[in-house]
């Protein structure tokens, strides 16, 4: 198979998004299928090549309270061209949005079968970022986008009903894969554990970017619990500030790999607060490593974390009732136990191998049924506001 994959995010910016696409394309290689990966540039240097995927970048720019993050505007005629000389059986449209409304344009010009992957909350993003009133706008565009898809596919049932309700009518689950072999109980290291807590406080644990949407501030309301300190692994745009509203709590800075998996196990309970996750992977990671999880009952959390069996889910906003059931499982060796075996027990069958089976699967089907459910309708203006104001467009070649 060919496949081109339209990524709104990718290397060297890592988050959510980039890390299922990479065990996608590995998935992708060991097959023996072509890949072209099309990404916005980067001003860091950034592969050419991922497990035999050629990657093509074009122009892009940071957004302004979020440099990391890189969005490319511009016209449609650069990535129909870039298609074209592709060829490709299937279009995967990666959390499109941006450079993804650009792509599932290009590939319906060019009657290409498209897979949208709707994987990023971005319209209730928008307030948290300063763009307050642009969420219907928003809201309209992510409709658009996916209703020019051949097939949609959303990460939990949460979204699956969030994007029925928007009037996208070709949506299927595809969830993430874990590798329960890398996040693991048996990297817990009590030598790690000595380092981040000296005084052998007992350790609440963040994983993920630090970023407004993350909702890390909310773990002020745990910042006395007896007998505990905080521990936040990750790193991004909120990280100074945080360190001031979180004085006592340890931070990490950015972990990958084998040093992630130490960490996540290491922990005795993971706390998550971001109301926005549509999927939330770091979930699935402590649940394989025997680590329970207590997160808001909102979106992808509803569908991983069961309540009082892996861990607990607390109403949106209410710190309280997050606070009661971290001092309920820090007090109760015994019940942190059984709800990390539980959770590990529910996760450790999904391997990233089943699950890019399962996309392939829907490539198929993508393919057997390539006609969107809609045609023709632009929408350049929300792109301009997003992306820098009026006229930027205009500024790229396309």
């Amino acid at each position: 198979m060919r496949t081109a994959i339209i990524a709104e995010s990718f290397l060297p910016n890592m988050n959510g998004v980039t890390h299922s696409l990479l065990r996608v394309l590995d998935h992708l290689a060991d097959r023996g299928d072509d890949v072209l990966v099309i990404a916005p540039g980067t001003r860091r240097d950034g592969p050419k090549e991922v497990a035999g995927a050629r990657i093509v970048r074009v122009p892009s720019i940071a957004l302004p309270k979020y440099r990391r993050v890189r969005v490319a505007p511009g016209g449609v005629a650069r990535i129909r061209r870039l298609l074209q000389r592709f060829a490709p059986d299937v279009v995967h449209l990666a959390s499109p949005f941006v450079l993804g409304w650009r792509g599932v344009l290009a590939a319906q010009a060019l009657g290409l079968p498209t897979v949208a992957v709707y994987q990023t909350e971005v319209p209730a993003y928008a307030a948290r970022y300063g763009m307050h009133g642009l969420e219907a706008m928003l809201w309209n565009h992510v409709r658009n986008i996916h209703q020019h898809a051949s097939l949609t596919l959303a990460p939990s049932s949460y979204t699956i009903d969030q994007l029925s309700d928007l009037g996208v009518a070709e949506v299927a689950l595809w969830a993430r894969g874990v590798d329960s072999s890398r996040f693991d109980p048996g990297h817990r290291s009590e030598a790690w554990r000595r380092t981040v807590a000296p005084n052998g406080q007992k350790i609440i644990g963040y994983a993920g970017r630090l970023a407004a949407e993350k909702q890390v501030e909310d773990l002020t309301a745990l910042t006395d619990v007896p007998g505990a300190r905080l521990v936040i692994v990750g790193d991004g745009p909120w990280r100074t500030r945080l360190a001031r509203a979180l004085p006592e709590a340890h931070f990490t800075g950015f972990l990958g790999g084998d040093a992630l998996a130490q960490a996540v196990a290491s922990f005795d309970l993971m706390v998550v607060p971001g109301e926005l996750e549509t999927f939330c992977q770091t979930i699935q990671e402590a649940m394989a490593s025997e680590v329970p999880v207590i997160a808001p009952a909102r979106g992808g959390p509803l569908d991983l974390v069961e309540h009082s069996k892996t861990g607990w889910l607390y109403t949106p906003k209410d710190l309280g009732a997050m606070r009661a059931h971290v001092l309920d499982l820090l007090g109760d060796e015994a019940k942190r136990r059984a709800f990390g075996a539980a959770g590990r027990e529910q996760v450790v069958s999904r391997s990233w191998k089943s699950v890019c089976s399962q996309l392939i699967g829907y490539y198929a089907r993508a393919i057997e049924n390539p006609a969107p459910q809609v045609c023709g309708r632009g929408f350049s203006s929300m792109v301009h506001t997003f992306a820098g104001g009026p006229g930027f467009e205009g500024t790229l070649p396309s």
